[in-house]
């Protein structure tokens, strides 16, 4: 009998257990009857996947959260050397077929490069660009490095035979950074419905508000959760609006200070933090709220906590940003990216309109119902992969051959 497909997996940014979308990904590989390993950094999210039949979790020390350019440097290197260390392992004990980069960062293009030329197709799955990432993060960047950003995404696009990617602008840079554009697929990473479905709404979350706004996420200084505290602070005090609560579910490098930041405001009545929470509880919380808001200035980005909104039936409220705006066109309201007072307003508006409310929200279910679920995207994936459902086996790309 031929042997399973053989895919591993190379993951830095997050550990597995907390990366949704790899996550998803791994359940259909799984499901596929793929042979999985997943390179991965140790984190005890990662439990659950340590004793699934087909699937083998490399875990390496999670480096420690660097605090300026030069810490990601170290962090970097000392991934690159676990992934060199158990990607030997694996192409000793026999043959890779696919190798999937999970982007960021783009550092492994010289070890995909070595497995290609043994005849292993490689897949991308770009989630961010670092250079924006960097930007976002810094006020003044270092110019070298956002020049050896770019020079390193433009490595990691040659080595592919195929890439994945969630939107048209990440599409586009891609190929400026030298991919094929019909090598690259687009892979929305949006919901299971399966799981959205099972949310029950519990009204005791709304504590003492009668409205109840979300924000949900990791809370990364890219993620801009400062200004939604700033729409909490206008909503409450400038608006007058003390029947409007707020919960921000995740957690990051940067909650502490936001923690903090409520606390120096005396918002702690009207803002709070339930951490990082099971997924079931977090869908609770969303089918439990009035609205969900996002504060994010990356152009680039589409999100995935509006697309867990929509998934809701939960109106969504953002900045008038490129890919926001085409994810939740018709379930949403949006306003001059950075203008706090307009977006506070626009959430009082909405809280006082249930009937528009409602049509919103219907729309974005439909949205992710019709287009954005994850059980939309799992062919698509899969045929990226290489994997085939009346093939058990599929051979590896040829060296130097494209998707």
């Amino acid at each position: 009998m031929p042997k399973p497909l053989h895919v591993a997996v190379i993951v830095e940014n997050v550990a597995l257990g907390v990366d949704t979308r790899l996550r998803k990904q791994v359940d259909d590989l799984i499901e596929a009857g793929v042979q999985l390993s997943v390179i991965t950094m140790r984190d005890d999210d990662n439990a659950r996947y340590r004793d699934v039949p087909g699937l083998t979790v490399f875990e390496y020390p999670a480096p420690k959260q660097p605090s300026g350019p030069v810490g990601y440097v170290g962090e970097y290197l000392q991934s690159f050397a676990w992934a060199s260390w158990y990607l030997t392992k694996l192409r000793l004990r026999g043959r890779i077929d696919v190798l999937q980069i999970c982007q960021p960062p783009d550092i492994y293009f010289p070890l995909a490069w070595v497995l290609r030329w043994a005849g292993t197709r490689i897949l991308v799955d770009q989630r961010d660009l670092m250079p924006e990432l960097l930007g976002s993060r810094y006020d003044e960047p270092p110019k070298l490095m956002l020049k050896a950003m770019h020079w390193l995404e433009r490595r990691t696009q040659r080595v592919a035979h195929h890439s994945l990617t969630v939107n048209s602008y990440l599409k586009n840079r891609m190929v400026e950074a030298g991919a094929k554009p019909d090598a690259i697929s687009l892979v929305y990473n949006g919901p299971v419905l399966a799981r959205t479905a099972l949310a029950v709404p519990e009204p005791s979350l709304h504590g003492e508000h009668r409205y109840l706004v979300a924000w949900a996420g990791k809370m990364g200084r890219q993620d801009r959760v400062d200004l939604t505290i700033d729409v909490a602070q206008h909503v409450i005090r400038e608006l007058g609006r003390e029947d409007v609560g707020f919960v921000l579910l995740g957690d990051g490098e940067c909650v502490e200070e936001l923690q903090q930041s409520v606390r120096d405001r005396g918002l702690e009545r009207w803002i709070t933090f339930p951490g990082w929470i099971p997924e079931k509880d977090l869908f609770s919380y969303l089918a439990t709220a009035d609205l969900g808001i996002d504060c994010s200035l990356q152009v680039e980005v589409s999100p995935v906590k509006v697309m867990e909104y929509m998934a809701q039936g939960l109106p969504v409220v953002c900045f008038d940003l490129q890919e926001s705006k085409l994810l939740a066109d018709g379930a949403g309201v949006f306003t001059p990216a950075g203008d706090i007072p307009a977006l506070a307003a626009k959430v009082v508006e909405l809280l006082d309109d249930p009937t528009t409310r409602k049509q919103l929200g219907d729309t974005g279910r439909q949205l992710i119902t019709d287009k954005l679920s994850w059980e939309r995207q799992t062919p698509i994936y899969l045929k990226a992969i290489g994997w085939e459902p009346s093939v058990v086996a599929t051979a590896a790309a040829e060296p130097g051959a494209d998707a």
